[in-house]
């Protein structure tokens, strides 16, 4: 009796600890799969507002405060665009001053813990840069996805997806770019924003499902007469824009891909985003197995095997470095891998995401020279 009882202890112990196992990994697993959109992301350190002045305000000493470019500062109450660090001006050790180039709505008070975030706009193409546009509702496996058009006078049009955190108005940052050299523009909310049809099962797939809204886009410009599209993905929406030039039935109108931080890599984005939640490190496999389980992430999305999947035409890649989301080093195997057809545009001091942040100028001018060929 006595044994069987000991047996039976243990039996339960061991189920006991293999749901707290399941649960842990499941826990661990939505620092990914239920990543909030339009918040910084976990990997973005807080920050302190000091003080403010006439264009200028004082944060915290960070290495995330001392990046260069420009970049949105958000706090529970205020959004604002900060640019440079202000060589010169006075302050205290453990303090930095940035140029504040204008509160977009609230006020930063001292006090009021903040983040940086990639997104320099809040709204849309016309309230936040006064840019005429047309608001679609794209049909989409799932319903119908809201989308931004910009005409344009060109027969090629672009198709740009935000990715992990962001909205549609991530976007926002390169729209007159890409409006100066008159390209027909469509900004299309996916599966999981806020504003387009629910997920099945309420999770972010990491652009594994969420192509295909991307495909329903493509096929909406085609059918509106786009003679070629490029795909413009930031995070996992480069993704996407992987995913559909190889899958989608309409991959002959895809001419280019311009894919920024692009997520190569899953189990490493999601080791990250939960490594950056406190998550213990004895639980990261936890987590990608049970990613795994509730997602299908397997396949091809094994570590380091994401590649162009024969996919031959003209690919431009922002990445750099500080990216600890998603690893440069994933971005740097795909270039080398297919010299002849992709570009890697290294930058330097810049988040996930944020590329075009740290040098506005020199990023407009790359996408500048790569879409001129696919005019």
């Amino acid at each position: 009796m006595r044994t069987a009882r000991a047996t039976a202890a243990a039996v339960t112990a061991v189920i006991g600890a293999g749901a707290a196992a399941v649960a842990a990994g499941r826990f661990a697993s939505d620092a990914a799969l239920r990543i909030p959109s339009g918040r910084p992301l976990p990997t973005e350190p807080g920050l302190t507002v000091h003080a403010t002045a006439a264009g200028q305000v004082t944060l915290t000493r960070d290495l995330a405060a001392l990046r260069p470019g420009r970049y949105g500062l958000v706090g529970e109450r205020f959004h604002a665009v900060v640019g440079p660090v202000l060589a010169g001006t006075p302050h205290s050790a453990d303090t930095v001053v940035r140029r504040l180039e204008r509160v977009t709505y609230g006020t930063p008070e001292p006090g009021d813990r903040a983040r940086f975030t990639p997104n320099v706009h809040v709204g849309d193409p016309a309230t936040a840069l006064g840019v005429d546009h047309t608001v679609l509702d794209v049909p989409g496996e799932l319903g119908p996805l809201p989308t931004w058009f910009v005409p344009g006078a060109r027969d090629t049009w672009v198709i740009a997806v935000h990715g992990l955190g962001a909205t549609r108005e991530h976007v926002l940052n390169v729209l007159d770019a890409l409006r100066r050299n008159q390209f027909p523009v469509l900004v299309p909310a996916y599966r999981g924003d806020p504003e387009a049809p629910r997920s099945p099962d309420g999770l972010n797939h990491l652009g594994e499902t969420e192509w295909r809204d991307l495909d329903a886009a493509l096929r909406h410009a085609v059918d509106s007469g786009a003679r070629k599209v490029v795909l413009y993905g930031w995070s996992t929406g480069a993704t996407m824009a992987l995913r559909t030039a190889a899958r989608s039935e309409l991959r002959e109108h895809v001419a280019g891909l311009l894919l920024d931080s692009p997520v190569l890599d899953w189990e490493s984005t999601l080791r990250a985003l939960a490594g950056a939640r406190r998550t213990p490190g004895v639980l990261l496999p936890l987590a990608v197995r049970a990613a795994q389980g509730r997602t299908g992430l397997y396949g091809d999305r094994r570590p380091g095997a994401v590649r162009l999947d024969g996919v031959a035409i003209p690919t431009q890649i922002f990445h750099g470095p500080d990216d600890t989301v998603a690893p440069w080093r994933f971005s740097r195997r795909l270039a080398a891998a297919h010299p002849n057809t992709v570009t890697l545009q290294t930058v330097r001091g810049a988040p996930h995401a944020a590329m075009w942040n740290a040098d506005p100028a020199a990023y407009e001018e790359s996408l500048r020279r790569f879409l001129v060929p696919l005019m």
